[in-house]
């Protein structure tokens, strides 16, 4: 089995912090780890532009509630669990967390280290071959008619400018990646999860691409891409994206929460939002429903195992 080296700021390729080494900032290894994906894993630069490029200057979308309604890991878990891949005690966390997002309004740490373990656990032993097959069914049976129409044009309007547009997501890289696939954009930067021999391991490389992270992995990548940051331009629906918004040189927020659209007016961002107020509600109505009913019937499911074997 091969042997990971340790590198210059003392971590490991899996981001973990080497015995003796100085402490790392994991945001930034995330962020590293996944603008090296994402260039790997993008086309060039011909295949996503219809027009001549334009070389110092991108878009970077987030995904959960910008470009797609819903969380798009609460919809792969969805995915998965139909498909035996997730126990129902893990389908049952992301419903939970599903729902306290939705009744929130925000994410907190507590809940994306819950994520990431979440995620360990069902990735580790298995192929990465097999997840992103996986993941190419779910996107077609429960996330291609959820993109946000509004947000697609949005994209395509910097496409059609000869700019490179990229999604960036704490959604697995792979599942990221056929994302921005399916909808025709230069490629996507999201979660990496370490594997060895095509095979998960079961730890991430830094963190989760969330909050710092992400605007860590902008920056690296414009520096791995020669952008001018203060010619791009980010779009997300959370106040968790200040850093990755705030690193461009035209933010917007689109559908955004309440503490976004507040700071979006303090600074003079752009604010788009392709809700109407009932239609808000009923997403985020139906969310709710939606993650509780889960949580419902996986108790029950769970309620009926324990019943069986007494």
């Amino acid at each position: 089995m091969p042997t990971r080296q340790g590198s210059a700021d003392g971590a490991d390729q899996s981001g973990l912090r080497a015995p003796g080494a100085d402490p790392i900032d994991s945001a930034k290894v995330a962020g590293r780890a996944s603008a090296e994906a994402a260039v790997a894993a993008a086309p060039g630069l011909d295949a996503s532009l219809a027009t001549p490029p334009d070389l110092t200057a991108a878009a970077f979308f987030d995904v959960d509630n910008t470009m797609m309604m819903g969380a798009s890991l609460f919809h792969f878990a969805r995915g998965l669990a139909a498909r035996k891949f997730l126990t129902a005690t893990d389908l049952a966390g992301f419903a939970w967390q599903q729902l306290k997002f939705r009744i929130g309004g925000r994410e907190n740490p507590q809940d994306m280290q819950a994520s990431r373990e979440q995620a360990l656990s069902f990735v580790a032993g298995r192929k990465v071959a097999e997840l992103v097959e996986l993941s190419e069914e779910i996107y077609d049976e429960l996330m291609a008619d959820r993109i946000w129409a509004g947000t697609r044009s949005l994209a395509q309007m910097h496409l059609d400018a000869g700019q490179r547009v990229w999604l960036v997501t704490a959604t697995p890289v792979e599942l990221a990646q056929i994302i921005a696939r399916r909808l025709g954009l230069t490629g996507a930067l999201g979660t990496v999860a370490d594997s060895d021999n095509g095979v998960y391991t079961g730890r991430l490389v830094g963190e989760m691409l969330h909050g710092r992270a992400k605007a860590h992995a902008v920056r690296a990548l414009a520096a791995s891409e020669g952008l001018d940051l203060r010619r791009c331009t980010a779009y997300s629906d959370s106040a968790n994206d200040i850093p990755m918004l705030s690193a461009v040189g035209t933010a917007v927020a689109v559908n955004p929460d309440q503490r976004l659209r507040d700071i979006a007016r303090a600074r003079g961002w752009e604010v788009r939002d392709f809700r109407t107020g009932r239609k808000a509600a009923r997403i985020g109505l139906n969310s709710m429903l939606g993650a509780s009913a889960i949580a419902g019937a996986v108790a029950a499911g769970l309620a009926y195992r324990r019943r069986d074997r007494s």
